[in-house]
């Protein structure tokens, strides 16, 4: 009977932490990141009798926490995506609703300022046709640091996220820390898991996998260690590092992510990836500097073209033109780890060779090297980086001032700051030159049937303005004479070959016969000339950057195409992992999650077990009651 009390009483308080494990899961029903819990019962050890064995009741074993590794390790790395290509997209969509606007984008603020030469090529003398076209010079420089602001401020925010998240992510590694120390002490008491402590933390980490990817490796002491980039501890045992912002190592305004502990700190910024801080750091990288940059290339090179052609032209006044658009300069920053005084001064040179590329440039003890930032992949460079012989590279022309020592690095952007400097140099109407400098016309005598180029000044500062007659004094041989009929040039006939004389340059093509003249005038009073606003239309036109493979509609084009096409990537990445992310919570949710239905079966079924112990006891009672009473006899 005591044998048969003791097996009741281990029921009854088996069933009773039954009845408290399914009342615990039905009250952690709604409770983020509870995993649902099950009573292990084991059989006590059994007495021996002489005809065999007799059980003597039963054991709760352990609580056992319904959680799969594997599955939880497959949710986290489906929200760590999630998180990143929500990031992306999110920003994307925002340079991407910027640039394609259809009346206030990129596209179609160049084809108004497009639009404007062309009509002013159809009236070259109109004072008000003149007004127009630097009116939209104005607004398309306003537009471009419209864009160019708005691109600086996505990269301020990125900052303030980006601390903001460091922030986070130290709060949460300090906090699984302390749960790590909690959950080795509790296990150290009865060597069982504390599964609520356990639920807690693992929140923290898959809370922690959405701001950052990491790797996870658990302890035998019960802890778990948390890495993040490629290896570094974030958390390990109780001790937690602390992730945090600072400046670039080129540029305050780029920041970077350290890790700190133990009195030191890592660069991490080039290791992290995955979640809110992954996907932030994947748009600076991706589209927002290479946007910044690209908007800076295609100013640089409107902004060139046009001032070249100005040159080439004449005003109203018969001057040659001054440039219509001033830039911004090359950006030129040293790395904070510099030991040397070295400054460089860089400026555009070869508009064909220039890319939105930045370049990072190092100095050996000897020489200097050229490569790309973050690739390492080399550049090709010339010179030695005096006046005498500049450093070339990517269409700049580099001079270094002061000393540099080995192993000091330096940051060249080509185009970032062209257009925060950019603006409209020319207030004057009649200072936007629509005119070719020279007329050429053939006699009307000419036997021949060679023809003369418009004629280029290809040297101002040498030019001899004055009227020109080009004579043949046979079919091969040729001679320049002035008004006062003295020979300023003369020369064997090539056909089609230059001409030069007097800072000018025509070129005849075809077969002249002797004695056929052509006439190479001064067009300053050419008040009515289009020609040097038709070549600038063309110019615009022309394959000039990329090596002459591009022009510059085709620049603004394929910007616009990578920012579209980058902006859909992520949006068809984030929606695809969203669907992802759904079927890995189903299938944790399936092995962890709370089924109110079988707990109020499992609360019947254990209720039943408890009165039946009970029972147990009260047959044992009366049985004891019953052998007392026959005693007494």
């Amino acid at each position: 009977m005591a044998d048969m009390l003791s097996t009741g009483v281990s029921g009854l308080l088996a069933f009773q932490r039954a009845l408290d494990t399914t009342g615990h899961n039905i009250a952690n029903a709604s409770t983020e990141g509870y995993s649902r819990q099950l009573v292990n019962l084991a059989s006590r050890t059994p007495d021996a009798y002489g005809n065999g064995w007799v059980g003597t009741g039963v054991d709760v074993s352990t609580v056992r926490r319904m959680y799969d590794e594997a599955l939880a390790t497959q949710q986290r790395s489906a929200s760590n995506m999630l998180q990143q290509l929500d990031t992306y997209a999110s920003y994307a969509e925002r340079i991407n609703n910027l640039f394609s606007d259809s009346s206030t984008g990129l596209s179609n603020t160049l084809q108004s300022f497009s639009s404007a030469i062309e009509t002013l090529s159809n009236s070259p003398g109109s004072v008000t046709a003149r007004q127009v076209m630097i009116s939209q010079a104005q607004t398309l420089v306003q537009r471009l640091k419209s864009y160019n602001d708005n691109l600086g401020a996505l990269d301020a925010q990125l900052g303030t996220q980006l601390r903001g998240e460091a922030s986070t992510v130290s709060t949460l590694a300090r906090n699984i820390a302390d749960l790590n120390q909690q959950v080795i002490r509790a296990q150290g008491v009865n060597q069982q898991p504390p599964n609520d402590l356990l639920d807690k933390r693992d929140q923290l980490i898959s809370e922690l996998s959405g701001h950052i990817g990491i790797t996870t490796l658990q302890q035998d002491n019960g802890a778990i260690n948390v890495f993040i980039g490629s290896g570094q501890a974030l958390v390990t045992n109780d001790k937690a590092a602390t992730l945090a912002v600072a400046p670039g190592e080129f540029d305050n305004q780029t920041q970077r992510l350290m890790l700190q502990t133990s009195g030191t700190q890592i660069d991490v910024t080039s290791a992290v990836s995955g979640g809110t801080i992954g996907g932030a750091l994947q748009f600076r990288d991706e589209m927002l500097q290479p946007a910044l940059n690209s908007l800076g290339l295609i100013g640089v090179t409107l902004g060139t073209l046009v001032n070249q052609q100005q040159a080439d032209g004449l005003d109203l006044s018969g001057q040659f033109g001054d440039p219509l658009f001033s830039l911004g300069t090359v950006r030129s920053l040293g790395s904070t780890s510099n030991a040397g005084n070295a400054s460089l001064s860089a400026t555009r040179t070869d508009l064909s060779a220039l890319t939105a590329e930045n370049v990072q440039l190092r100095f050996d003890g000897s020489n200097w090297s050229a490569s790309r930032p973050g690739t390492g992949v080399a550049v090709p460079m010339t010179g030695a980086g005096t006046a005498g012989s500049p450093l070339v590279v990517d269409g700049l022309s580099i001079v270094v001032s002061g000393t540099a020592q080995t192993g000091d690095t330096f940051l060249v952007q080509p185009t970032h700051d062209a257009i925060a400097g950019m603006s409209v140099a020319m207030t004057d109407p009649a200072g936007i030159a629509a005119a070719a400098p020279l007329l050429t016309s053939a006699a009307v005598g000419n036997s021949g049937n060679a023809s003369i180029s418009t004629g280029t000044v290809t040297n101002p500062g040498a030019w001899v303005r004055g009227s020109y007659t080009l004579s043949f004094t046979s079919a091969t041989a040729w001679q320049v004479v002035d008004a006062s009929s003295t020979v300023v040039a003369s020369g064997t006939y090539t056909a089609g070959a230059p001409i030069n004389f007097n800072g000018m340059q025509v070129a005849v093509s075809g077969a002249p016969a002797t004695g056929d003249s052509f006439t190479i005038a001064d067009n300053s009073n050419g008040s009515g000339d289009n020609r040097n606003l038709l070549a600038l239309s063309a110019l615009l036109e022309q394959p000039t950057l990329n090596g002459g493979s591009e022009s510059l509609s085709d620049a603004v084009g394929r910007f616009i195409g990578d920012v579209g096409v980058k902006t859909n990537q992520a949006q068809v990445g984030r929606d695809a992992q969203s669907v992802v992310l759904d079927n890995a919570n189903l299938a944790m949710q399936d092995v962890s999650g709370v089924n109110l239905d079988e707990e109020a079966a499992a609360l019947v079924r254990y209720q039943q077990a408890y009165q039946a112990a009970a029972q147990v006891i009260a047959a044992a009672n009366e049985m004891f009651d019953t052998l007392l009473n026959a005693t007494r006899r």
